[in-house]
This record gives C-alpha cells, sequence and structure tokens, in this order.
C-alpha cells in the first residue's frame, strides 16, 4: 500500500498500459526486449507526477486516465528499491512525439521478450488482480 513506504523512497513509477482492449508495451531504442512504460523519479517530482511523465514519454499518450494501483519493491542481494505501480488508459497517441522509444505494441497476453522477465510479470499480475473500487479514482 502506498502509505506504508515513505514516499522518499519511491524511485520508479511503471504504468501498466491498455489502449483499445490491448495491453502496451515499448521497446528502448538500444534493447531488443519488451517492457511496461515507466522510468525513474526525477528530484522533487511527486510520484505521481513521474508516472505521467513516463507514459507521456515512453508511449506519446496524448488523451488518458491514470491510477495509482500501489506500491512494490524489488529486492536483489545488496539493495531494496520501491516503486509506484500505476494503471493507464490510453485513448490517443500522438505519433508525432519525439520518443525514447524504438517501437509500441499492444499485446493481449506478456510478450516473450521481456526486459524484466522475473519483475514485470508479477506486476502485470497484480494489475489484473487488483480488486477496482466501484468508482475509479483517477488522478
Amino acid at each position: 500500500k502506498r502509505d506504508e513506504v515513505d514516499d522518499a523512497l519511491l524511485e520508479y513509477a511503471v504504468i501498466a498500459t491498455r489502449s483499445n482492449g490491448k495491453w502496451i508495451y515499448v521497446k528502448h531504442r538500444q534493447r531488443a526486449t519488451w517492457e511496461i512504460p515507466g522510468g525513474r523519479r526525477e528530484v522533487d517530482e511527486p510520484i505521481h507526477m513521474t508516472a505521467e511523465r513516463e507514459l507521456i514519454e515512453e508511449t506519446g499518450a496524448v488523451a488518458y486516465k491514470i491510477m495509482s494501483i500501489g506500491v512494490y519493491s524489488v529486492t536483489t542481494d545488496t539493495d531494496k528499491s520501491y516503486g509506484l505501480l500505476s494503471y493507464a488508459e490510453v485513448d490517443k497517441f500522438d505519433d508525432d512525439l519525439e520518443h525514447e522509444i524504438g517501437e509500441i505494441r499492444g499485446f493481449d497476453e506478456l510478450p516473450d521478450a521481456m526486459t524484466y522477465p522475473l519483475i514485470q510479470p508479477i506486476l502485470m499480475e497484480a494489475v489484473k488482480d487488483y480488486k477496482w473500487p466501484k468508482k475509479k479514482i483517477l488522478y
């Protein structure tokens, strides 16, 4: 839950994104694998703004709704990091934007070649299993 982790610890925002009934994944220009849109928080940036900025930067979304799902953590042998998991529904993308992303594609299920295969499936399951309120609160 978002209120159980100090906001200052949230370093990343990941946005599970849907458009036209498909899950949107992006491929960075320097990689051959697919990933959920997201990225690192900038200094003094509210974490929900990180999610919105990364959604726009990585997909070109111009008409969308976005909401917070919760906080996730990733633990390695030497470190533990936290991020905000959000969900977005995109109605329109701007194809003329300059993306840091080389390709954007919609999938029915998880792509085979994923950048973070140990993390992304867990995050997607959390979104799919999320107990949606009767009225979605979007920020």
